[in-house]
């Protein structure tokens, strides 16, 4: 018959591994992602996003066409269709139509560096 003790300390190992590797799934990475929060912050605000979403930390930004940005760092999907990592969130926010066509959130023109910083911005509401 084995021991107990062996038993619980097994436990005890195979539920920290489960545990570390959720961690690492949900937090991603330790590197903070490319990008400058505090600009994108100021891009949120001049181009206008709070006119269609509420975003956490932006004056004035508490628009309802559109989605809440509340916790959008926690959430596994984008627009329902892309899974939410920092790269995804570029490539939404610079072209929103070509990822999904049915979207209500138009092209706002906006180049990489400027969709990065916006992008960094979202990545520190959780």
């Amino acid at each position: 018959m084995p021991r107990p003790e062996l038993h619980r300390i097994l436990l005890g190992i195979a539920a920290s591994l489960l545990l570390a590797g959720c961690q690492d799934y949900w937090a991603g990475t330790s590197e903070p992602p490319p990008g400058d929060p505090d600009k994108g912050a100021e891009l949120i605000s001049s181009q206008g996003c709070g006119s269609c979403h509420t975003v956490p930390g932006i004056i004035g930004a508490d628009g309802l066409a559109g989605p809440s940005l509340e916790n959008i760092a926690l959430r596994g999907y984008l627009a329902g269709v892309l899974p939410n990592t920092h790269d995804n969130m570029v490539q939404w926010l610079m072209d929103p139509p070509a990822v999904d066509p049915r979207t209500a959130m138009p092209d706002l023109g906006l180049t990489q560096a400027q969709a990065t910083d916006i992008a960094a911005y979202l990545d520190t509401l959780k």
